[in-house]
């Protein structure tokens, strides 16, 4: 289930399921919006199907981090 916070199992341990199966969601919204810009563009060739892909995998890691709660912790 798409949400901005992850979400635990019965038991408390963090659902990595649907944290995984959301990132990969975004990440794939991502690389083929990368790609349908570039394509209105007329612009696509292997650095542009690189930059789609470390955008999406970008994506992939910042939404798992998100879900996760990552941040800095307080001093």
């Amino acid at each position: 289930m798409l949400t901005i916070k992850g979400q635990n199992n019965s038991d408390g341990s963090f659902d990595w399921r649907n944290a995984f199966l959301d990132a990969g969601i975004m990440a794939a919204l991502t690389f083929f919006t990368a790609l349908g810009g570039l394509g209105a563009t007329g612009a696509i060739a292997g650095r542009e199907v690189l930059a789609a892909g470390i955008a999406a995998a970008t994506e992939f890691f910042l939404t798992l981090a998100i879900k996760r709660g990552l941040r800095e912790k307080p001093e």
